[in-house]
């Protein structure tokens, strides 16, 4: 008998194990942020109550505000695998540190450069990069994807590269076709012509293990919150790399990693939840993982071997679930699922399920289903780029569903009904 328990882990959220009845919320709305469980919320009041200070100070609730600080980093080296807390960087949300680091990255080139983007990656791996190609002069390429497949052909982005390529910006995987891509193979590409690699594993964090250096990318990006934490970003940027750069910060901020990139006074409390939800997932490792879910981790902290064993564990549970709610949208008329559903490849892909039903208007159906108490997202969810490519902006972009470990196949059951009941009437 497997040793993951649904009932023990949705014990764990507040959202869910405090809602009962059958208008009980279903939380299909993951990929644009996720319940957060109780030791989280925990962690947080904790900070507010016994350690909220600034740092810096001679006293005691400062020197824990320290200690919480650093534990933040720590918790995120484990969880990317960094090489040091001092690659870790953490901010307001991953758009802003994407902005922000991309005004010193863009220092090192020079007019005539040229930078690649995606048209599947969300518009925060996008625009900081169209600004500044626009402030640096720089070339901006894009790599589409196969309209059909939904994946990259890595023949077109090495069709795009050059000796002017100084940066490719990639998605880990799409936050609307949810496609994992290949990133080890575009960062292969990349550095033939000596490019710098940024990857978005925004959408990929809550449901697969990271492994910075495995990757071979010089920046990676995630959100806590979109896996189980509080809002805010962390970016990850080698320490080599990040050496290079000039940061943009106030005189009298420390000019040592990470400190010099970040800026301002932090949110401590949610740092404080930031460690405890890589702990969720140690804690997970530990009580729902198999034996065999450890032996391919063996590297690392005991904590990143649990952390890995976690998400293996999730993977087993997740992918199930996605073939169910693929197969079952399949089978509702008028229904076109955009994105991989080839029943025997879900592991190129992340749990999220976007979707257009003929006749039918995405925010009108999402509208329903959340009167239904089915909460889904509805609209471009900021990809820009992947919803103009495949023609779907001017008739309201797409419902996107999005899964997560918490979620059940009852859940699943209630919300094919509830759109089959909506589309056919």
């Amino acid at each position: 008998m497997s040793a993951f328990d649904i009932d023990l882990i949705r014990s764990q959220f507040p959202a869910i194990s405090q809602a009962n009845g059958k208008t009980s919320p279903v939380f299909l709305d993951n990929p644009g942020g996720t319940q957060v469980p109780q030791m989280v919320i925990d962690a947080i009041t904790d900070c507010l109550i016994n350690k909220n200070a600034n740092l810096g100070g001679p006293f005691r609730t400062s020197q824990e505000a320290a200690k919480v600080f650093d534990d933040a980093h720590h918790a995120m080296v484990d969880f990317v695998n960094a090489g040091s807390s001092r690659e870790i960087i953490i901010g307001q949300n991953m758009t802003t540190l994407t902005f922000h680091i991309s005004r010193s990255i863009g220092r090192l080139f020079s007019p005539g450069d040229e930078v690649i983007v995606t048209r599947m990656d969300h518009d925060a791996n996008v625009s900081p990069w169209l600004l500044m190609a626009r402030d640096y002069g720089l070339t901006v390429k894009f790599l589409a994807f196969d309209r059909e497949t939904y994946e990259f052909d890595m023949a077109a982005l090495d069709d795009l590269l050059s000796e002017r390529t100084k940066l490719v910006c990639f998605g880990h995987a799409s936050n609307l076709t949810g496609t994992i891509n290949d990133v080890r193979a575009a960062v292969a590409l990349a550095k033939s012509v000596g490019a710098l690699v940024f990857v978005d594993s925004v959408q990929f964090a809550p449901h697969g293990i990271i492994d910075v250096q495995d990757l071979g990318c010089d920046f990676l990006v995630c959100s806590p919150y979109k896996f189980f934490g509080p809002h805010m970003g962390v970016l990850w940027g080698r320490e080599d790399i990040l050496l290079q750069l000039d940061p943009y910060k106030v005189r009298p901020a420390a000019n040592t990693l990470p400190d010099c990139f970040e800026t301002g006074t932090l949110n401590h409390e949610a740092m404080a939840g930031i460690t405890a939800t890589i702990d969720y997932f140690a804690w997970l490792g530990r009580t729902s993982a198999e034996p065999h879910h450890f032996q391919r981790h063996t590297n690392g902290s005991h904590r990143r071997q649990q952390i890995c064993a976690a998400m293996e564990c999730l993977t087993d549970y997740e992918i199930p679930l996605t073939r169910q709610l693929i197969d079952g949208l399949r089978s509702i008329k008028g229904v076109k699922i955009h994105g991989i559903t080839n029943p025997n490849a879900m592991e190129k892909r992340v749990p999220t399920i976007s979707f257009t039903a003929a006749g039918h208007n995405p925010r009108d159906l999402a509208t329903t289903l959340g009167d239904n108490g089915i909460q889904v997202w509805d609209g471009h969810n900021y990809a820009v780029e992947p919803v103009n490519y495949l023609g779907l902006m001017e008739t309201g972009g797409v419902v996107r569903i999005g899964l997560a470990h918490y979620n059940t196949a009852e859940e699943i059951d209630r919300t094919l009904a509830a759109i089959d009941r909506i589309l056919q009437s």
